[in-house]
């Protein structure tokens, strides 16, 4: 028997010519005043962090100076044209730790920038020592002569149109030094509320310190904000008897019911042909039936490749229609892009120096032992980076051009970095409307890489926490210093993961998990199926689902569920309902968890500018549990001990609530309390 054939390895062709643009970081220690650990900061600084437009945007930074005199912070926000956006004062926050804090909002896609400046001030300086001094009989007049000389320097300094406030300043500093007057008169007079105001609006400055300019790349609201819905076109309209695969025409029609119950973005698996060679049949198996559709991802065959749409889907033109009728209906299409081939698809023969060809001359394909998935061949970018990178790109704006403006990318850490670093760049320039979310389960490091090379947004682990610490300790990481590179999309399930959670919770465990997805992330997703609660997995153990809609048809009665009660779309258009009225749901970065005596309940808020929103939820879907939580006011701006109303906004009902909250909650009846804080 003869020796298998060595293949001949490919040359490969030296590495791109292009090159990341790297931004210099700004310098932390230079300057008068120290400033440090400046957030949001994506790679100190190399990156843009990523922010939305009309996001409250928390800038921080530390910052210090010797001695005891007074320092002040300002965080100051330009625009990409250069213009001076918004001025904030920042304030120390309460950890003792000289942390300070404000809060800005760009306005429009684009890269921004944003500065600190640390400066010295007088005023603040004065103050505080003319209220110790002055009190004890120390240095009165000598305080007083320096706390007027400030206030008339101050008063030099104001615009002219400030002409109220500069008279206010004039006559506090005369009567500081009107000694006929009582100290305690000349005193308040100094630290009049009034006086206050002016000076902390147009404060003196010394030494002034910048860091910065930081970059901020400024994205569409899409970014942040969204609910996701994932179907298959094929089943819709499918019939498995005989097998007859869906179109878009006949998937159009449940578009209807898809923007009824409140989501945002429709996401389409890959709609591309489908080879032909080593076809998977039902439940993943090696022995398709002729009529068996095969897996959307093993794409490619002889009607083409990843420029083309599948026959039984329609034409390119049917697609176009299946886009503007998502458009009429306030809907986003979010298509697959997955970068692998089927072993019949056109760029297999054509360029075979994009795929790894193994010692026997034969193509790898993909596995992930000891899964195998021999109807699919990864790309290899070593080989011709220029020649493959340039089709990748040609694709994606081929369907952008087709009205896709999100793609939901398939493995993105199974490809080189440089391309995705590339792809986003090149597309941000001439399309910054165009999102990309990485559907990347790997790990954190990769996952950061990710988001920092450009990925709008990316998958979680949140389908894998369940417990109330895996909660809040994974949720705070991604609403903390993580949001400035990576925004998380918290699918509940998809086609390959049926979580086990799901599989043994019942309808009141789907309730669950939908309300901590749409309420802890600003853009969450389901998979088709979760709202009739479909939770059969193909074994014990598995998370994948029986007869998988990955290698069939799997066409559903949904006007029959509906009928029957059997549905959770009416608790998924409430979710999304509230969540499109209250900004505070909208927000990452403001979220806190509170207190509670159980761990089967779990209590967090969020929080934009008087917009307040509590979520108390159960974790238990069996059982009823009672719980009583501690709300940290202070962390909502609200006095200590002040009693609120609290509108449920589920269930209509109000109640006055205040630090301490008694709460029982029955997952058979409701499983959460979503709460809107209205002010007494």
């Amino acid at each position: 028997m003869a020796a298998p054939r060595r293949a001949k390895a490919p040359t490969p062709t030296s590495a791109p010519a292009w090159q990341p643009r790297l931004l210099t970081p700004p310098p932390e220690l230079s300057g008068r005043f120290p400033i440090t650990g400046v957030q949001p900061a994506s790679l100190g600084g190399r990156r843009a962090a990523a922010a939305a437009a009309g996001e409250l945007i928390p800038i921080r930074a530390t910052a210090f100076r010797e001695g005891h005199d007074a320092l002040g912070l300002t965080a100051i926000l330009t625009a990409p044209d250069g213009s001076i956006v918004e001025t904030a004062r920042m304030s120390p926050e309460p950890t003792g730790l000289d942390t300070w804090v404000a809060h800005v909002r760009p306005t429009s896609v684009g890269d921004w920038t944003f500065t600190v400046e640390a400066w010295g001030s007088p005023w603040d300086t004065w103050v505080h020592r003319a209220t110790i001094k002055i009190p004890a009989g120390v240095d009165v007049d000598l305080e007083f002569l320096e706390g007027s000389l400030l206030l008339e320097r101050a008063a030099a300094a104001l615009p002219a149109h400030d002409a109220d406030d500069r008279t206010s300043l004039l006559t506090a500093a005369a009567t500081l030094v009107a000694t006929p007057l009582p100290v305690p008169v000349r005193l308040a007079a100094g630290t009049d509320p009034t006086v206050a105001r002016i000076m902390h609006r147009n404060p003196i400055r010394e030494g002034v310190t910048t860091s910065g300019p930081w970059p901020l790349r400024v994205q569409r609201r899409r970014a942040l904000v969204g609910a996701w819905y994932e179907f298959f076109p094929r089943s819709e309209g499918a019939t498995v008897d005989p097998p007859r695969s869906g179109t878009f025409a006949t998937a159009a029609r449940r578009l209807d019911a898809v923007a009824e119950m409140g989501f945002d973005v429709v996401y389409l698996p890959p709609i591309h042909p489908i080879g032909r060679v080593n076809r998977k049949g039902p439940n993943n198996t090696l022995t398709p039936g002729p009529d068996d559709p095969g897996s959307p991802w093993a794409i490619g065959s002889a009607e083409g490749g990843h420029d083309a749409v599948h026959p039984d889907l329609g034409t390119i033109a049917d697609f176009d229609a299946f886009v503007s009728r998502a458009s009429e209906l306030g809907l986003e299409i979010a298509l697959d892009l997955a970068l692998q081939a089927a072993p019949d698809h056109p760029w297999v023969a054509a360029h075979p120096q994009w795929f790894t060809t193994r010692a026997d001359g034969s193509i790898a394909y993909a596995e992930n032992p000891p899964k195998k998935y021999q109807d699919i061949y990864p790309l290899n970018f070593d080989n011709d980076p220029e020649g493959l990178y340039a089709e990748v790109e040609r694709v994606v704006r081929l369907w952008m051009s087709h009205g896709v403006r999100i793609f939901r990318v398939d493995n993105p850490h199974t490809k080189p970095l440089w391309v995705w670093d590339r792809l986003m760049d090149s597309i941000f320039t001439t399309d910054p409307d165009v999102l990309f979310l990485a559907e990347a389960f790997t790990g954190p490091p990769m996952m950061r890489a990710l988001a920092e090379v450009g990925f709008q947004q990316s998958y979680t682990y949140f389908t894998w926490r369940n417990s109330r610490g895996e909660i809040e300790d994974y949720a705070r990481e991604l609403a903390g210093p993580a949001a400035a590179y990576m925004r998380p999309n918290f699918f509940v399930n998809t086609p390959d993961i049926l979580p086990e959670f799901l599989q043994n919770s019942g309808p009141a465990g789907f309730a669950i998990r939908a309300t901590l997805a749409a309420t802890l992330s600003p853009t969450y997703g389901v998979y088709a199926g979760f709202e009739l609660y479909e939770h059969v997995a193909v074994r014990p153990g598995s998370e994948e689902y029986l007869e998988s809609e990955k290698y069939q048809y799997r066409p559903r009665d949904w006007e029959l569920a509906r009928k029957q009660g059997r549905t959770l779309a009416p608790y998924l258009t409430v979710l999304n309902t509230i969540v499109h009225a209250h900004p505070a749901l909208q927000d990452l970065r403001s979220l806190r968890f509170h207190n509670t005596d159980s761990n089967d309940v779990i209590a967090y808020s969020k929080q934009d500018g008087d917009d307040i929103v509590l979520v108390v939820c159960t974790l238990d879907p069996g059982r009823e549990r009672e719980a009583t939580i501690w709300w940290d006011l202070g962390a909502l701006g609200l006095p200590p001990n002040e009693r609120f109303i609290a509108h449920d906004l589920v269930t209509d009902s109000t109640w006055t609530w205040g630090t301490s909250t008694f709460v029982r909650l029955r997952p058979w009846e409701h499983v959460a309390h979503v709460v809107h804080v209205r002010r007494i």
